[in-house]
């Protein structure tokens, strides 16, 4: 429940929950235990999370991160981003005789074996996302001949399949709820025999920071997400606000706002994106709190206690490290 303040006085809610979730959490990790494992380099196919001040941190801690699998030394090992890599990619992996190490969020895996049962059962398959985004592009080289993207309802009535009778869709995980909706809604009115997933593929974490910013957003003057301008859940975040006629922006970091978006405002909402890590949300709270929001109040939608286990390469390898020696009083 939100408390009641007086009028004059500026206040910031902040959401909850907001930044890492389960899968991002999860590729953190295995780069950090990989280092301390293994030693610098390692390499990364790709961010390993979209966010700027977490690649950076990792960088400075000796991962190296590649753009394509060749850029990386024959032999040496690999970890793959939380988005996922496509067939292609893995069999690439194994020509060079790279040691991988798979940092896939689950939920991505989950519509990658999707994808496959689909293309397996003859079906054409229409997958539902931003053509430019790393995870699109994995799940796409699971069936690249039978599969489609499409960002918009509009792009549904050109969709041309062999029979309108044998078509299922999949979604990326990171889209906005609403968006998805409408393009599944355009699907099901042209296909209406059209297949999709048991459970939607739209990920717990996504779902859950859109349903605390439409809970939150009417009190607001401002919305600020914290998250890098690539990251499609923190964007996504951002046009749920706006799409509720409340002003929102993205920002990397406190540096990013520009005083003038505070000019007459009395309520901020303040969430991050499931890439953001905490302490840029404090370092928000920080700079508003030198600019007058002197209450700031954590405002919990739902609660959110999901966790995955690591990959079974950092588990073995965590089993085999020696065992550092008892120091003696």
């Amino acid at each position: 429940m939100i408390q009641a303040f007086p009028d004059a006085e500026k206040r910031v809610l902040l959401l909850k929950p907001r930044g890492f979730c389960a899968g991002v959490v999860r590729a953190i990790d295995i780069v950090r235990i990989a280092l301390e494992t293994f030693g610098a380099p390692i390499y990364v196919r790709k961010e390993i999370v979209h966010n700027r001040f977490v690649v950076n941190e990792l960088a400075e801690k000796g991962a190296i991160f590649v753009d394509d699998i060749d850029d990386v030394p024959s032999g040496m090992r690999v970890i793959y981003s939380a988005h996922g890599v496509s067939p292609a990619v893995r069999e690439r992996s194994k020509e060079r005789k790279l040691k991988v190490i798979d940092a896939t969020c689950p939920l991505v895996t989950k519509v990658h074996v999707e994808a496959v049962k689909f293309a397996k059962q003859g079906y054409s398959l229409v997958l539902i996302g931003h053509r430019d985004h790393d995870e699109i592009e994995g799940t796409l080289g699971e069936a690249p001949d039978v599969t489609q993207v499409v960002s918009s309802a509009e792009e549904v009535e050109s969709l041309v399949v062999p029979d309108p009778e044998r078509v299922a869709y999949l979604t990326q995980t990171t889209l906005s709820l609403d968006e998805a909706r409408d393009i599944i809604t355009a699907l099901k009115a042209r296909f209406p025999k059209i297949a999709g997933p048991h459970s939607q593929d739209i990920c717990y974490a996504t779902e859950n920071r859109q349903v605390a910013v439409k809970n939150v957003a009417h009190e607001a003057d401002l919305v600020l997400v914290v998250g890098s301008d690539n990251s499609s859940n923190s964007n996504r975040l951002v046009e749920v606000s706006r799409n509720l006629s409340t002003r929102s922006h993205l920002i990397e970091n406190s540096s990013s706002i520009q005083p003038e978006w505070l000019e007459g405002v009395k309520t901020v909402v303040l969430t991050a994106g499931a890439s953001a890590p905490e302490v840029l949300v404090e370092d928000v709270v920080n700079y508003l709190r030198q600019k007058g929001f002197g209450s700031v109040e954590e405002v919990e939608v739902m609660p959110e206690n999901v966790r995955f286990g690591l990959p079974p390469e950092i588990v073995q390898a965590i089993a085999a490290a020696p065992a550092i020696p008892a120091v003696s009083a």
